[in-house]
């Protein structure tokens, strides 16, 4: 081929491919300019249409506002006119409705609350029962009243001039030594030591005793002899608190607290020996520790020490929990035991089992039959105070305490109180007892609800 020729092929061929790629290039850069006025526009028309969709929007909220406005005012013209076709205003209307639902709730709650006694008392009492009987046959015990003044017979009534002396010399010595008063009446063959503490008074008898065995009755032999009795006292009351613990299998303890549990044996509680009442208690706490799965160690000791205090209640301020709680605190008892006697009248929480276990074991022995006498006025009056505690509730009719004080039925109006309402009555009441009155055991209170219709034929 002729290279010329081949030249201008190849120059043509070039100039071709050139103004090609001129010509897409120059379609390509037009291109996007015709996408971007296309979005423009897109986003143009849909600015329109968000700006047509808000006036339409707040063209509807005022419509809205409006109609609620309206709507309102319709409302506030219904109650209007409601209100005055019934008679009363929509405060009363609206007290009224309270009030029912007032009421309503309260036969919702007597409900529920009775329901959830029931349930507990099902499941509950037939174990407790179970419990407390077998402590109780576990551990029997007798008891006699015993009396706050103490009789020294003599060995014929000749020694009445000899305890008095000459103008009374021996008897004033015998009174000042022991802090006891001696009663020398007519009574033959008796001469009577009363005194506040009871130590003091056995110390009085045992030092009589020995003075009428001597025949030496004089000043500075009653003195002698008072003073050789408190030393052997002292050793009976360490002795005796051994044995207690010993009886009760719960280990030693603080010297100072034999001596009390020793003192314990010449203190009575309602005419019930108090030392005898706390092995008693300390047993049935075994008991039923030993029914629950507790420690009967760890109960016994809380039954047993749970009445300390009442040896020294009359020497301190404060209860006698309180007091043998403190006391057992500076001994180095542990705090079960503390709370547990701290707390057996519920002055504080209890913090554990064992603290109940000495609550019930306490009222178990106090409430057994013939364990405590009272004199006839308490016992009187104790009945009045119940039966003025469950008088002073509304709707209570007639109250009656029976059963030597331990259970008070209430008589109620019926259109007072209603049946659902009755339960909680009986709490009330309850909760007033126990914070109102001091009593040994537990008292039942029971509400009775009677509604008569009396109709006449004619």
């Amino acid at each position: 081929m002729d290279p010329t020729l081949t030249l201008g092929l190849g120059v043509a061929a070039g100039t071709a491919l050139g103004v090609a790629a001129t010509t897409l290039w120059r379609a390509r850069a037009r291109r996007p300019a015709a996408e971007e006025d296309a979005r423009l526009a897109e986003v143009l028309r849909r600015e329109s249409e968000v700006s047509h969709a808000q006036a339409r929007l707040a063209e509807g909220t005022a419509s809205l506002a409006s109609a609620r406005a309206e709507a309102a005012g319709l409302a506030k013209q219904a109650r209007d006119r409601l209100a005055e076709a019934a008679g009363f205003s929509p405060e009363d209307a609206r007290a009224r409705a309270l009030e029912d639902l007032d009421k309503d709730l309260l036969a919702e709650r007597a409900r529920r609350v009775t329901a959830a006694v029931d349930a507990a008392r099902a499941e509950a009492e037939p174990k407790a029962r179970a419990i407390v009987c077998t402590a109780i046959q576990r551990v029997a015990a007798s008891h006699a009243a015993e009396r706050t003044v103490t009789s020294v017979p003599l060995p014929d009534d000749s020694f009445k001039g000899r305890v008095i002396g000459r103008e009374g010399r021996n008897v004033q010595a015998f009174e000042r030594a022991t802090g006891c008063d001696v009663l020398v009446d007519d009574t033959p063959g008796v001469v009577t030591i009363s005194g506040f503490d009871p130590v003091r008074r056995e110390i009085a008898r045992r030092a009589l005793v020995a003075l009428l065995a001597d025949g030496r009755i004089q000043p500075a032999r009653i003195e002698e002899v008072v003073e050789a009795t408190k030393r052997a006292l002292e050793e009976d009351l360490l002795e005796t608190g051994r044995k207690a613990l010993l009886e009760c299998d719960v280990g030693e303890a603080h010297p100072r607290v034999v001596a009390l549990l020793g003192r314990l044996q010449y203190r009575t509680s309602y005419g019930q020996n108090v030392l005898r009442h706390s092995v008693e208690v300390a047993h049935l706490c075994g008991a039923m520790a030993g029914e629950l799965g507790l420690d009967p160690r760890i109960a016994r000791r809380a039954g047993l020490l749970h009445d300390l205090g009442k040896a020294v209640d009359h020497e301190a301020e404060g209860s006698h929990a309180a007091i043998g709680a403190d006391v057992l605190r500076r001994c180095g008892e542990a705090p079960v035991i503390v709370n547990a006697v701290a707390s057996h009248h519920e002055d504080v929480p209890q913090e554990t089992a064992y603290a109940v276990l000495a609550q019930a074991g306490d009222a178990i022995s106090a409430a057994r039959p013939g364990a405590r006498a009272d004199s006839a006025d308490r016992y009187v009056r104790r009945l009045k105070d119940l039966e003025a505690v469950a008088a002073s509730f509304a709707g209570v009719t007639e109250v009656y305490a029976v059963q030597a004080g331990r259970e008070i039925r209430i008589l109620v109006d019926g259109a007072q109180v209603s049946d659902a309402a009755a339960p909680l009555l009986a709490r009330e009441i309850a909760k007033a007892v126990e914070a109102e009155l001091t009593y040994p055991g537990e008292i039942r209170v029971t509400v009775l609800r009677h509604t008569a219709a009396v109709a006449y034929a004619r």
